[in-house]
């Protein structure tokens, strides 16, 4: 069953907000066993949005539209939506009694809330238990269009709870299996020469997708139809034959959980001294639920003074061979360990640009020293140009250098 997905506002247009509604949604419909066949962000215009159903319906089987369903005057989809389908609108008590439900604890019921309870006559109502605006479900032509809210958690909850099964119940689609693999050491050209041969003879309605992150790659390996999970076991164990120790994990999974879950099995701290990630790597791992478990705290010592007068870094190491050094590395790795009392330690200091480089140490240069107990590795790295990209790769980079150690 194939499907579509249209995002509706001109704040999306304009870049006032990011549109977060449509990746996810694409997820949970593949993960369900639809093919996502086209994502599209338009405006709040009638036009263009019935336009876009029409061209939109003649490739697929169901539509799931977000936004455009508040209150205000710019919120225009469920009109729209009536002229589309040659309705109307009409009052639904049992909207408004959801609408104050929802409501009750937060504010009073004025009289442009209410009139949210108005929705198309030919349509199936879905309430929504975490919002004002109800979920519309039309059925035309053997398809299906679905109008949801485009609160990101509003629209989060009723594709879960209510959209998902619905369709699923409806269309009954082929099951999507798939196995992640999360490869180090291998940059998208050199991994996909290496395992050529596999991929090449991958069983007809097998595919692979790589998806390359800084420092990282990720593997997808999929097909449709829970008849072939045999044979998905199968080439899983190939790819392990192939790779080996290269994959860190078989699931969907970042590296900041990867080394999370290393450093609680076997009862270790961390802490990090972070010079040019300026606490990116601490801001990574204290992502992760339970990460106080493990990670005791971070000193970015961004400036000299810092690392000389909190991580004990020699000013003679600093005078002798610059901030941005083996030494430097590791005497800022050792003092962390020591001042925060941890098991484990990762340092960074680098030229993250887009300034500050020079011959001998362009911008990009990055030492990185990760110290578990009284054992020290410190790596010199050759990132590039771009200052986001280089605190990203640094950061990955640390993350993994400590993951190898704990190995």
């Amino acid at each position: 069953m194939k499907a579509a997905i249209i995002t509706i506002g001109d704040e999306i247009l304009i870049g006032q907000i990011v549109d977060t509604n449509s990746a996810w949604m694409a997820g949970k419909l593949t993960d369900a066993g639809f093919e996502v066949e086209e994502v599209q962000s338009i405006g709040d215009n009638a036009k263009q949005i019935k336009d876009t159903i029409d061209d939109i319906s003649q490739r697929v089987d169901v539509i799931l539209m977000t936004g455009g369903l508040g209150p205000t005057k710019d919120d225009i989809t469920k009109k729209t939506l009536c002229e589309y389908f040659g309705t109307s609108l009409i009052f639904d008590n049992s909207v408004l009694s959801n609408i104050e439900n929802v409501i009750s604890n937060f504010t009073n019921l004025n009289e442009l809330t209410r009139n949210q309870a108005y929705v198309p006559k030919d349509c199936t109502v879905i309430q929504n238990e975490v919002g004002t605006a109800p979920i519309t479900w039309f059925d035309y032509e053997d398809k299906v269009l679905v109008s949801m809210p485009g609160v990101p958690h509003e629209m989060r909850y009723v594709m879960e709870n209510e959209i998902i099964p619905r369709l699923k119940n409806k269309y009954d689609p082929k099951e999507y299996l798939k196995r992640i693999f999360i490869v180090k050491g291998y940059t998208e050209s050199a991994l996909a020469m290496y395992i050529a041969d596999w991929e090449d003879n991958l069983p007809e309605g097998f595919g692979l997708a790589y998806l390359p992150s800084l420092g990282l790659m990720k593997l997808r390996l999929f097909v449709r139809g829970e008849e072939h999970l045999a044979t998905l076991e199968k080439e899983t164990k190939k790819l392990y034959g192939l790779l080996g120790e290269a994959i860190l994990a078989d699931r969907d999974i970042t590296p900041e959980k990867i080394l999370g879950e290393r450093l609680f099995e076997k009862g270790l701290t961390l802490a990090t001294a972070e010079s040019c990630t300026g606490g990116n790597i601490a801001h990574m791992i204290t992502s992760i639920p339970g990460s106080s478990n493990y990670f005791k705290g971070t000193i970015v010592s961004y400036a000299n003074e810092v690392k000389t007068n909190i991580l004990h870094v020699s000013q003679n190491s600093l005078d002798r061979f610059g901030a941005v050094s083996e030494a430097v590395a590791m005497e800022m790795a050792k003092g962390v360990q020591e001042v925060l009392n941890v098991d484990c330690s990762i340092a960074t200091t680098g030229i993250a640009g887009p300034d500050g480089g020079s011959e001998t140490k362009p911008v990009g240069t990055v030492w990185i020293c990760t110290t578990y107990k009284n054992k020290q590795i410190a790596k010199e790295y050759h990132f590039g140009k771009y200052r986001e990209a280089n605190i990203m790769r640094a950061s990955n980079a640390g993350i993994l250098q400590l993951i190898s150690m704990l190995e």
